[in-house]
């Protein structure tokens, strides 16, 4: 009798100490699992006389009922207790403005929303968009493009190259968008007029340089193209993408082995207090390169030079990112830090028009 009793006030004391439903099912197992101190007292009942079972049978079950309804009372007041707890911790306040949605919160990378508006103007102007792949031959990437093998101007791309195939050629990431323009060729007809953004590799890597960027190149291809419309689609892209009324640009002789005559192009600039201006002042900046398409490379593409002749240019995105919009390192765009983009991107629905405004 002793020891039923200090087995119920013991087994009581601690279902009412059990602070949580964890601790409580512990208890039960304890005194009413299969090894439990109660079911091993009601596995003695077989062994006892009648007259003991009957009276020892009779407390042993009275306990493990009085255990029962006190684990089920306690097990109640836990449930309330941690439904009490969620919904004190869920709790909203009406009165405070509700959180901003996903697509309030959300940005565009400034890469996007420039290309975005590259595409406008351009295709204001009629040009297709044009793509191929990042993974290149050295044929499409080089020799097409009036590289010779050796030629040293292999040597201004540093360039990754893959392990060479079964047919000891190797792939190459593509150095620049001109791949494409190359693709264009073979597979259209003139006359053409697509521009070609995309992906970049070299080995470079500082605060205006990184082993990938993105750059944008247009292709026009027909038989009356001259050296004036460059120039006229060249201060239209300008005037369009920077928002200003007018551009004055400066041509320079250079040299780029797919293009003759080749052009590097300055932009009229103002510095002033860390801001650069377009349009105004008495500073150049050099924005792009650009040229005639050579004619080796209208050979190259299956085109008579003799009946066709166009032009082609090409700009880094990431730097008309940074002068548009004041960035003043290129590796922040690759860092994806939330708190920049926060600040530098735009909202997915305000869509560049040149109507409503590129830059919103």
């Amino acid at each position: 009798m002793t020891d039923l009793a200090e087995l119920e006030t013991e087994t009581l004391r601690q279902i009412d100490a059990a602070d949580s439903e964890t601790a409580l099912e512990a208890v039960r197992v304890a005194a009413l699992g299969k090894k439990g101190a109660i079911s091993a007292l009601l596995a003695t009942l077989g062994r006892m006389s009648p007259d003991e079972r009957k009276t020892q049978g009779a407390r042993i079950n009275a306990l493990k009922d009085a255990v029962t309804e006190r684990i089920a009372a306690r097990r109640a007041v836990l449930e309330n207790e941690a439904l009490e707890a969620r919904l004190k911790s869920e709790a909203l306040d009406v009165t405070l403005a509700p959180p901003a949605s996903a697509l309030d919160r959300g940005r565009l990378h400034p890469l996007s929303q420039v290309m975005d508006e590259l595409t406008a103007i351009f295709a204001d102007m009629g040009f297709a968009v044009a793509e191929g792949p990042d993974i290149e031959s050295d044929d499409y990437n080089f020799t097409k493009l009036n590289f010779p093998e050796g030629h040293p101007a292999r040597e201004m791309h540093d360039t990754f190259f893959f392990e060479p195939g079964p047919d000891g050629r190797r792939k190459l990431l593509r150095t620049h968008t001109s791949p494409v323009q190359v693709r264009t060729m073979l597979t259209q007809k003139p006359p053409i007029r697509v521009i070609c953004p995309g992906r970049t590799y070299r080995c470079d890597s500082d605060q205006t340089h990184t082993p990938m960027f993105h750059q944008v190149e247009g292709l026009v291809i027909d038989q009356t193209t001259h050296i004036g419309h460059l120039k006229w689609a060249l201060e239209e892209f300008l005037k369009a993408f920077f928002e200003v009324k007018s551009v004055n640009l400066r041509f320079r002789p250079s040299f780029f082995p797919f293009t003759e005559p080749s052009m590097e192009v300055d932009v009229q600039c103002r510095r002033q207090g860390g801001e650069i201006r377009f349009g105004e002042g008495e500073d150049f900046m050099e924005i792009l390169g650009c040229g005639m398409v050579h004619p080796n490379v209208l050979r190259n593409c299956g085109l008579d030079p003799d009946v066709y002749q166009g032009f082609a240019f090409g700009v880094g995105i990431d730097r008309l990112a940074m002068l548009k919009y004041g960035m003043p390192d290129l590796r922040a765009f690759f860092e994806a830090d939330a708190r920049w983009l926060q600040h530098y991107g735009f909202r997915p629905l305000d869509f560049p028009t040149l109507a409503g405004g590129l830059s919103g």
